[in-house]
């Protein structure tokens, strides 16, 4: 038995494109499907599940940096923009994602905001795994709009 973490989970075939993917920890299933013209868009797609999870996990990673610091950043917002693009076989890949993160309290009323910022990043399992396919750009600003890194 390996001492490195690893979870497994199911996904069954419901109709052309679409799955029915069963999580483990008793986590309810989720619809994936492809859009048009290929599936029903009846679900997210593999794609956007991939930024999701990219935009997630920074917006958990920076909550938790923040809160270690016994900050109140307030409720989080967080955009995920994913760039589609061909590659050299005219295939289609995520050429690269964009996150913009904002959190409702002001910087002015964090501590250690600094070394929250120039952190959060690394923890990411998510990003940090990803970024040797595509770049992720993020920018993280205030309640004010503020742009405090990006």
């Amino acid at each position: 038995m390996s001492d490195t973490p690893q979870f497994s989970f199911t996904l069954e075939q419901q109709e052309d494109f679409a799955f029915l993917i069963r999580f483990d920890q008793n986590i309810p299933p989720l619809l994936a499907d492809e859009p048009e013209p290929l599936g029903k868009g009846a679900g997210p797609n593999p794609s956007r599940l991939l930024a999701a999870g990219i935009a997630n996990c920074l917006s958990a990673s920076l909550l938790f940096a923040l809160r270690k610091f016994k900050n109140n950043p307030g409720p989080i917002t967080t955009v995920v923009t994913a760039h589609m693009e061909r590659n050299e076989a005219k295939r289609l890949r995520v050429g690269s994602v964009d996150v913009m993160i904002q959190f409702d309290s002001p910087a002015d009323s964090m501590e250690h905001l600094d070394r929250v910022l120039d952190q959060f990043e690394d923890f990411c399992v998510v990003t940090q795994s990803v970024r040797s396919g595509f770049p992720v750009n993020v920018t993280v600003r205030d309640g004010t709009g503020k742009v405090l890194k990006g």
